[in-house]
């Protein structure tokens, strides 16, 4: 009988620790990504930049590119600048948005890619999309997976705490993503990935029942190995459907509606799951999720991040309307405003008491 396998794309270094940074050539050099020191570094003119100060004595061989912006036209251009030189790979240190340029950059010109990500903000460090800036708003682009992921614990400590909160609200989306995942298999026989929903599922769990906080170097392992497990789940099964659900939908529905008031991405998606848990009728989940996510500091009421429940409403009225064709609690649903109204006040209720 033959042996069924699959092959796996995910990086061939995953490096989570503090201090990690200060060792990044000589793990590039070791896993012969890049043995001649040829990179080319991406880095934004904030906290890329401070460090580069710091690192650039280990990288001698290393040119080192700045990005303006998380944009299309800045991807555009870095692969621009990439392609005149001979490099081993392409190197994207600092925040999402610079890492998903080097993303797009590292694809356009056939190089492997080592992501450093200085927060952790959301799941894309590891996933195979990069998601830009264009005349038309925002997309998501095809991409391989990185090469390598080094996430230094003492560089993300120095982050702004908010990145650190919207990234426990993106891993924490997960159960409910799966949910909805689950939902669309029940309804209309829509395939699951078993492995990647184990993956996406158990990432998100290990950081809802951890007991620590923000300040601890053991939670912050498990949200960085949360985040990276994520990206790989996306890539196990093809499309972002093991981390994307009405939470997702929720999280886009803010941005489209009022994009010059909406809050961060993960903030947006923990409220998403929350509200999206009661809405499937698993409330003492719900209620748990909520207690959890504001431990942390995160919002789980419209009110929290500055919207009306009249806005929230018009949110979750609108989001269907942002993926369509995938299938989640509020397809299924098909709730309409009174109705609406009518849960967010059950659920604003029932998170309270």
């Amino acid at each position: 009988m033959p042996v069924l396998t699959r092959l796996i794309p995910s990086p061939v270094v995953v490096d989570i620790r503090p201090g990690a940074l200060d060792d990044l050539a000589s793990v590039l050099s070791d896993q012969r990504i890049s043995h001649s020191g040829k990179l080319a570094v991406a880095v934004s003119g904030g906290s890329g930049a401070k460090l580069r100060e710091r690192i650039a004595p280990a990288l001698p061989g290393a040119t080192w590119y700045e990005v303006g912006g998380g944009t299309l036209d800045d991807a555009i251009r870095l692969a621009g600048a990439i392609k005149a030189g001979h490099y081993d790979a392409v190197v994207g240190l600092g925040g999402g948005k610079i890492i998903d340029c080097a993303k797009f950059a590292a694809a356009r010109v056939g190089l492997p890619l080592v992501a450093v990500p200085t927060n952790l903000a959301h799941d894309g460090l590891c996933s195979p999309v990069a998601t830009l800036d264009n005349d038309a708003g925002r997309g998501s682009y095809g991409v391989p997976n990185p090469i390598a992921v080094v996430i230094d614990l003492d560089v993300i400590r120095e982050a702004p705490v908010r990145f650190v909160r919207a990234g426990i609200g993106d891993a924490v989306s997960n159960i409910s993503a799966i949910a909805d995942w689950e939902l669309a298999n029940r309804v209309n026989g829509e395939k699951i990935d078993g492995l990647a929903a184990a993956m996406a599922r158990q990432a998100g769990e290990a950081v809802l029942r951890h007991p620590g906080g923000i300040g601890d170097n053991g939670f912050l392992q498990v949200l960085a190995e949360a985040l990276v497990l994520s990206g790989i789940a996306m890539s196990v099964s093809g499309d972002s459907r093991p981390s994307s659900g009405a939470c997702h939908e929720i999280n886009h529905a803010f941005d489209l509606l009022f994009p010059k008031r909406a809050a961060s991405h993960g903030e947006q998606c923990g409220l998403g799951a929350a509200f999206a848990m009661y809405l499937r009728g698993a409330h003492e989940e719900s209620a748990y999720m909520a207690e959890v996510l504001h431990r942390h500091g995160l919002p789980v009421l419209p009110e929290e991040i500055g919207f009306t429940v009249d806005e929230f409403v018009q949110v979750v009225e609108f989001a269907p309307q942002t993926r369509p064709g995938r299938y989640t609690i509020l397809e299924h649903l098909d709730l309409k405003t009174n109705q609406i109204k009518d849960i967010y006040t059950d659920y604003a209720k029932a998170i309270g008491s």
